[in-house]
């Protein structure tokens, strides 16, 4: 059988896997900084590892760098510099300048409004160039004939809180003395941050101290003694930086302390779109908080809907989360069945609430069932086929006022003689319907086995039509494992044999039911390409060899970012060449641009929307070059800024966590700048967060995930 590529020839040597997990080695996030508690992290997320891609040949596949601007481009302006209109201060040999709380206020919102200079001008230096990491330095310099610089067009600002920890009395963008600064035999000096081995072009946890380095700081606290000694402390590093770099002949721009000498009571009272957390350790959400953000989009994604009378799935119910809920989410559910990896199987449970005469109460009651993927592969036991099976019929009889009659000692055997199964002439009682929620903490990662055999069971519609159905019909996003695959084919033919809407029908017609798969099924891993949009889909190239999957789920147009797909000779034309668009020699390299295919891209998705199809947006693994696509469209139909396009994009990836490298992120910040220049017509533009928060946000959700 002929296979084709879509639509250009894969260069030699440069492999290619459908896997999530391709083998490459793992990211280190170590050494990352909080002190900010972080909310429990969503279950079973897993960090890919993204393969940066070939090393360049003679003919390279990635196009040459734009030539350098002849004109050293200028740092941004800053309300901080020349410090001229503040108070001078002498502490030892260092200097330092008094600001008010009204002056940060002032110079945060300034550097807001101003345009970051060029990801050129300030990469590969971000990335991290230790002198001793000779594998990081060489992957650079093969792919650009110098290293950049120390960059000299960055001015930033950075917010250190002196005593006391992160988590209350924050200020927007506030990190710890310990994230940038050590004590040294000398005295204090900055922390060498550039990591000495490995490589990595998502090194996320070092950008808040890598920017300190070429910012005004600004010193606060509650302690006017210690507010001073970090000051000086700070005042002395930045002396001892420049002095180094002097002594090799480089230049850099005058950067400053500055010592707040305003009480944190005059930030909550007067200037409390800068206050993250307040003196009492309460969120005040006027700044965003990526993991709070997450979890909102999380359940707005994931909110609890009816999947078949009076059955429905969702997130756990979680007031702290949703104010609006608290008091209600749990009251309105007669049973919550939790999946996790601590459940089990008990469908006597839910028979003894059937068969039980006692009066409905007000309170719910909890059960419990196995995750996904907790069931291990074939062969699997018969109790737990049973179980499963027992689970989803008590719980259709629950759910639709269901009591069978008692089964009669009487016994006969099913279609083929050998199994004896009970009898009954007895007609079933009515009993109470119960309203039901399968849940679990993120609404679909381990609730999914339950719910597809449930609505398998519920629907007569065999595993492949269930798997659809349940996704584009009913509007749910969910991931299966592999071997859920595996164990939903294994006892379908029972779980249609037994569904109430099969009832009147032969043995040998349910089994056609079964037996009658559908190829794309065979092909897939478990999981879906992710639902970004109504109109865009983001996936691997797993999902974009399966062109079968993609119509059936109303696919019918490919973006490939960086990759093709491989399809069987004649698909391409069934598909129609017009429906697929391919970026070329762009890999996950942390040097290859994105931003220029930025409007070609999205004007290809438009398209599909006004079409009223959708696109699959994919690359390699569907976390770096084609989740910064997707993200990019976001902030563009949305009108959302970068940090929450990306919370919004990370929350429907499902259970892979996007990981857009730092040229990639960057690159999407300048979008976001772009993007409100446009939107308000007179140049005007204002970032929600800074590169340093941004960065160090990400790295802190990653951290849970990190192996």
């Amino acid at each position: 059988m002929a296979t084709i590529a879509l639509p250009r020839l894969i260069p030699s040597g440069h492999t290619r896997s459908s896997s999530p997990r391709p083998l490459n080695p793992a990211l280190s996030l170590d050494h990352i900084n909080s002190s900010a508690a972080c909310p429990i992290p969503i279950p079973n997320k897993h960090l890919p590892v993204c393969p940066p891609g070939p090393a360049p040949a003679e003919k390279p596949d990635t196009p040459p760098q734009s030539p350098p601007s002849k004109e050293t481009p200028l740092p941004p302006q800053s309300l901080l510099y020349p410090p001229d209109s503040y108070t001078r201060r002498t502490l030892g040999s260092s200097t330092i300048y008094e600001i008010d709380a009204a002056g940060i206020a002032a110079a945060l919102d300034h550097l807001a409004r101003q345009p970051l200079p060029d990801p050129s001008e300030v990469f590969p230096w971000f990335h991290g160039l230790h002198p001793c990491n000779h594998i990081q330095q060489t992957f650079f310099i093969a792919r650009r004939r110098n290293l950049r610089k120390i960059p000299r067009c960055w001015r930033g600002i950075t917010i250190v809180k002196a005593g006391g920890t992160l988590a209350c009395s924050r200020l927007k963008g506030a990190i710890a003395p310990d994230e940038f600064l050590v004590q040294s035999s000398t005295g204090a000096i900055f922390r060498d941050v550039d990591p000495k081995e490995g490589f990595s072009v998502r090194n996320f946890q070092i950008q808040a101290a890598k920017s300190a380095i070429l910012s005004d700081i600004l010193i606060y606290g509650d302690d006017e003694n210690e507010v001073q000694k970090l000051a000086g402390d700070v005042a002395a590093a930045q002396h001892a930086w420049r002095e180094s770099h002097a002594d090799k002949g480089h230049e850099f721009p005058q950067y400053n302390t500055f010592a707040c000498t305003s009480p944190f009571s005059e930030f909550e009272e007067k200037y409390p779109e800068i206050v993250s957390i307040n003196s009492h350790g309460q969120m005040t959400g006027q700044v965003m908080d990526f993991f709070h953000q997450e979890r909102l989009e999380m359940c707005t994604m994931t909110k609890a809907s009816e999947i078949d009378h009076n059955v429905w799935l969702g997130p756990t119910p979680d007031p702290t989360t949703n104010p609006a809920l608290r008091g209600s989410d749990e009251q309105q559910f007669d049973i919550l069945i939790e999946c996790s990896d601590l459940g089990r199987l008990d469908p006597h449970a839910l028979q003894a609430i059937a068969e039980s005469k006692q009066e409905m109460t007000k309170d719910p009651t909890y059960l419990e069932f196995p995750s996904s993927g907790s069931i291990t592969p074939p062969p699997w036991s018969n109790s737990e086929a049973d179980g499963i099976l027992e689970t989803c019929r008590w719980l259709y009889n629950l759910s639709h006022g269901i009591l069978p009659a008692p089964s009669s000692p009487t016994q006969e055997t099913d279609a083929e003689g050998d199994s004896p199964m009970p009898f009954s002439s007895s007609p079933p009682s009515k009993i109470p319907e119960r309203k039901i929620l399968i849940h679990c903490t993120d609404g679909y990662t381990e609730s999914t086995l339950l719910a597809l055999s449930y609505f398998t069971y519920a629907t007569g519609l065999p595993v492949h039509a269930a798997w659809l159905d349940l996704h584009v019909s009913k509007g749910r996003n969910f991931f299966a494992y592999p071997s859920d695959v595996a164990l939903l084919t294994s006892i379908a033919p029972r779980l249609l044999s037994e569904s109430p809407v099969h009832a009147d029908k032969s043995l040998p017609d349910i089994l056609l039911l079964s037996k009658d798969e559908p190829r794309w099924i065979k092909n897939m891993d478990g999981s879906l390409p992710s639902r970004v949009t109504d109109y865009m889909y983001l996936g691997n190239l797993g999902h974009a060899n399966n062109p079968g999957l993609l119509k059936e789920m109303g696919i019918r147009q490919i973006l490939s970012v960086g990759e093709t797909a491989t399809w069987e000779e004649g698909e391409l034309e069934n598909w129609g060449p017009e429906n697929i668009m391919v970026v070329q020699r762009v890999q996950d390299n942390g040097v290859d641009p994105l931003t220029e295919e930025f409007e070609r891209c999205l004007a290809f998705i438009d398209r599909g929307r006004k079409n009223k199809i959708a696109t699959l947006v994919h690359c390699r693994v569907g976390v770096s070059r084609s989740a910064t696509i997707c993200i990019a469209e976001v902030m563009r139909s949305l009108w959302l800024s970068f940090p929450r396009a990306y919370c919004f994009v990370r929350a429907r990836r499902l259970n892979v966590i996007i990981q857009p490298h730092l040229r990639f992120s960057y690159e999407l910040l300048k979008w976001e700048e772009r993007l409100r220049i446009e939107r308000h017509g007179d140049g005007q533009f204002k970032r929600e967060l800074e590169w340093p928060d941004i960065a160090r946000e990400v790295a802190a959700m990653n951290k849970p995930y990190a192996r």
